[in-house]
């Protein structure tokens, strides 16, 4: 996950960005509206306003499971949480901060299964039924936007081996299109200073 952050925080230098405004292992923090704070992996703040918050998750086997529901749980409720806290003031006065979420999924044959639903009382959604964890996260990333709770979504699949493969189920939440969002969201604030 460290690379990712140092590619981004890269990204984001060759804008403009001073390094000492980007933080990845300190000063993490921010205030939330839901609760007093959450600490964030990627932050940017420049003259007192925060640009850019970006969450690095992974997910790992063998238990995708025990784990989806979480990941998927704890995102939605970190947007909404630094929305809220920003629309009430809590994090200044100025363009709204870039929210980002990057999944890095272990590619691995449990990850490509589908997935049996149960409905005791109603259907779930058609787009669910029989899908596999890298579906699903990747319905989640599309759903992100279209809801409007990240800025970009990115989920990225690894094998974990020797020789890594990487890829991504879909261009629209690709490494390269998240990087590219991050980056005009810091051009166009650096544009308005």
């Amino acid at each position: 996950m460290r690379a990712l952050e140092n590619l981004i925080a890269d990204v984001l230098v060759d804008v403009g960005i001073e390094r000492t405004n980007i933080r990845t292992r300190t000063a993490l923090e921010l205030p939330g509206y839901f609760r007093p704070e959450k600490q964030w992996d990627l932050l940017v703040v420049v003259n007192d306003q925060l640009l850019v918050a970006i969450e690095f998750k992974s997910h790992i086997g063998p238990s995708f499971g025990n784990n989806f529901n979480n990941r998927i749980e704890e995102a939605i409720g970190n947007s909404e949480d630094v929305l809220t806290a920003y629309r009430e003031g809590g994090l200044g006065n100025h363009l709204a901060p870039f929210l980002g979420w990057l999944m890095l999924l272990e590619d691995c044959p449990a990850v490509h299964r589908p997935i049996r639903s149960s409905e005791p009382h109603y259907e779930v959604d058609p787009v669910f039924k029989n899908s596999s964890y890298a579906r699903r996260y990747e319905i989640f990333c599309q759903r992100l936007l279209l809801e409007r709770k990240y800025n970009s979504s990115c989920l990225i699949l690894a094998t974990n081996a020797t020789s890594t493969e990487i890829t991504s189920p879909s261009a629209l939440h690709g490494f390269r299109q998240f990087a590219v969002a991050v980056e005009g969201h810091a051009r166009t604030f650096l544009n308005l200073l």
